[in-house]
């Protein structure tokens, strides 16, 4: 049984990560502002694993606080030695994530993503914990037309988001030089994350601007929104809309674990992981699929191609596949089904 940290452990892929965490018997320190989450999450949960006929007392501390204050992030780590439950790793999510809010106010996207980041970085440091699990993105890549993307491919990140990705990428990369025979650390590149957990009990509920595609259509079927855009009708593909690789947030979740449990039993070393399904889904594929699954309607409209948009985007995912022997399970039609469920039995998401 190991004490793991979770920033941002109460939002989307961070709380179904925490669920997993907990399923195997681990001790979970979560520290959220919910600036884009819910406390409501953990509560969920712990009703899940219940259901499950395990009892999560003692073994969840959810903490209110932010990044940015390194008083918080120490206060999380001195919890945990005062309970003789010492952190012996972190797992990150904590951050912010619209691509569009980024490119309107990259400010803030630096402050948080890149400082929040050395701030847990130098608290970590001080309290002995060297194995991290970083939430990363393929938005650090240059993509390629009709070629899945490698980890050893171009970075050239087209907004402010990934780039923030990129950069902490790099100076945990400088930290594991700095100490090469300390540091365990994985950057996990994550494609498009989406769905829910089959329970329906937790699932995707942003409280800003959805940007999304996925979070839209499951509104649209709900009628809380009229219609979804499609940005670009016209690209190099086979019906001209873009392609993405869509994996569920469940498979994305095992993605952590299984990393978690590579680095703690493998020397120290710096990995970057790709996190995504191999295959391209394109968008009028996944609408389509989405209705057929669901037998709903969700009506579209084409617009212009947004600025910093590529025509495909899909995971080369051989080498995480090879060396964790992590395989993603679930498919683009249980995507579409536990989506749904969750949005059904949450029509105001984590809301009353």
């Amino acid at each position: 049984m190991k004490s793991i940290f979770v920033t941002g452990g109460a939002g989307f892929i961070g709380s179904h990560t925490c669920l997993l965490l907990l399923e195997k018997g681990h001790i979970v320190f979560i520290l959220d502002s919910f600036i884009n989450s819910s406390e409501k999450s953990i509560t969920q949960i712990s009703i899940i694993l219940k259901d499950k006929g395990i009892d999560t007392n003692g073994k969840i501390y959810l903490c209110k606080g932010d990044i940015n204050n390194l008083e918080d992030i120490e206060k999380v780590f001195q919890m945990s030695i005062e309970l003789n439950k010492e952190i012996e790793s972190v797992i990150h999510f904590a951050g912010l994530k619209s691509v569009f809010e980024s490119v309107i106010n990259p400010l803030i996207y630096w402050d948080t993503n890149v400082g929040g980041t050395i701030n847990l970085l130098k608290t970590m440091k001080k309290f002995k914990c060297r194995n991290i699990v970083f939430s990363s993105s393929a938005t650090v890549y240059k993509s390629k037309l009709k070629s899945e993307l490698n980890e050893n491919d171009v970075c050239v990140p087209v907004n402010p988001y990934g780039d923030t990705k990129l950069t902490i990428e790099k100076f945990l990369k400088d930290t594991y030089k700095s100490s090469p025979n300390e540091w365990r650390i994985a950057c996990l590149r994550y494609f498009n994350p989406v769905g829910a957990h089959e329970s329906g009990l937790i699932g995707e509920d942003p409280l800003g601007r959805a940007d999304n595609l996925y979070p839209r259509i499951t509104k649209v079927a709900s009628g809380k929104i009229d219609s979804i855009k499609i940005f670009g009708s016209d690209w190099p593909t086979k019906d001209g809309t873009c392609i993405r690789d869509y994996i569920h947030v469940m498979d994305v979740a095992e993605g952590h674990l299984y990393a978690l449990n590579y680095l703690i039993k493998e020397k120290p070393q710096f990995l970057t992981l790709n996190l995504g399904t191999g295959k391209g889904t394109s968008v009028l594929e996944l609408i389509r699929n989405f209705e057929k699954i669901n037998n709903v309607r969700i009506p579209f409209i084409f617009d212009e191609r947004r600025l910093g948009d590529n025509a495909y985007v899909v995971a080369d995912n051989s080498y995480a596949k090879s060396i964790l022997n992590w395989i993603p399970q679930r498919t683009l039609n249980d995507i579409c089904r536990d989506g749904w469920n969750w949005q059904l039995k949450n029509p105001n998401g984590f809301s009353v």
